[in-house]
């Protein structure tokens, strides 16, 4: 882990930062690791030689068996201009890696997927001071929701429950943190009752520490409906998980940039903190790849910026180090969103939001 003082200053340059400019962050890391057409045997490496299910997909566990692969994916998105990089732990929480029998090295893989960005992101810093760069531990969905059932017949059974989702989370930005983290990325949140676990699960761990690191949320539509997998609107997404103080509240995923606006414009009049996006490049084709060009993408984010809107861009499935770039071209010298006051209210949630009127 960095020292207290490392993680004070650069905390601080974070924020100063983001009052500064917009933030860019990184793309895809499965988009990059499929162009390698990796086997079998590299994500066994030696380590996981002898494991008893197949473990190519297992995108997280490379940062044990070819953390090479890894650091050059990292430093190909901060040659395209991100200030901010996601460690390759999207399914880094036991539940995810029960899929795959490696629950077992769920520590490394966080702790390892943060190394290898820390000291990426060190390199480039200290290329240019001016343009510093961040870690962002990446903390995805699981392939469980707490909210809904899996079963039809059974709308009341729950495969997950919330204290193992909180304690699989917990675990999880343990091993971010020693990793050298600078904050934590809840990401692509379908279920708020599983993000409420992962936030609940971090706080415990700051609570042991004596410390906190800034929490990034990053919420997903899934439909033209403009809700979550599990109902909520956008609002009522924010209502339930501003008790948190992120750093920052944003989308990703599910859309592309054209679909995903209207909910961005809705969680930037909604939010008093730093608002994030990054979308996917455009929606999939029939075969499941994405197909929209990074000037294309660029060009969106761009209106986005323009509109104030936006704090934080970068890109999700799709993505690649070109996208990033043109994203970077694309908003440079425009002011980031001004942070709205929004008066104090009791603010509820449901499905939907519920503001309490003023008496």
């Amino acid at each position: 882990m960095t020292t207290l003082e490392e993680r004070q200053t650069r905390r601080a340059l974070l924020a100063k930062t983001a009052k500064e400019r917009i933030l860019v962050l990184d793309g895809a890391m499965g988009t990059m690791l499929q162009r390698r057409k990796l086997t079998e045997a590299d994500y066994r490496g030696d380590r996981f030689k002898g494991a008893n299910s197949d473990l190519k997909g297992n995108h997280d566990v490379l940062n044990l068996t070819r953390p090479d692969v890894i650091l050059a994916v990292y430093k190909e998105y901060l040659d395209a201009d991100a200030d901010i990089i996601e460690t390759n732990t999207f399914s880094g929480t036991w539940i995810s890696q029960a899929d795959y029998h490696l629950e077992s090295a769920v520590h490394d893989i966080n702790r390892e997927g943060a190394r290898l960005a820390r000291l990426a992101a060190d390199e480039y810093t200290a290329k240019d001071p001016s343009k510093p760069r961040f870690v962002a531990g990446a903390m995805g969905p699981t392939n469980r929701t707490a909210s809904l059932s899996p079963d039809v017949n059974r709308p009341d059974f729950r495969n997950i429950t919330f204290d193992e989702l909180k304690d699989a989370y917990k675990e999880q930005a343990r091993g971010l943190i020693e990793g050298g983290a600078d904050l934590l990325l809840i990401e692509t949140v379908f279920d708020t009752l599983n993000a409420k676990a992962a936030a609940f699960g971090v706080y415990e761990l700051f609570d042991e520490l004596g410390e906190e690191w800034p929490i990034m949320i990053s919420g997903t539509i899934t439909d033209l409906s403009g809700r979550t997998l599990s109902g909520q609107t956008t609002e009522a997404f924010w209502n339930s998980l501003r008790h948190t103080k992120p750093f920052s509240v944003g989308l990703n995923c599910a859309f592309g940039a054209e679909q995903m606006r209207a909910y961005i414009a809705e969680l930037s009049r909604v939010a008093d903190v730093p608002v994030s996006a990054y979308p996917n490049a455009g929606l999939p084709n029939q075969f499941g790849e994405y197909d929209e060009a990074p000037h294309t993408t660029a060009a969106h984010l761009r209106e986005w910026a323009q509109s104030g809107l936006v704090n934080i861009v970068g890109g999700c499935c799709g993505t690649t180090p070109e996208h990033i770039k043109a994203i970077a071209d694309s908003v440079k010298g425009i002011k980031p969103r001004r942070i709205p006051t929004i008066p104090p209210q009791l603010r509820l949630s449901g499905l939907e939001p519920f503001a309490v009127p003023a008496a």
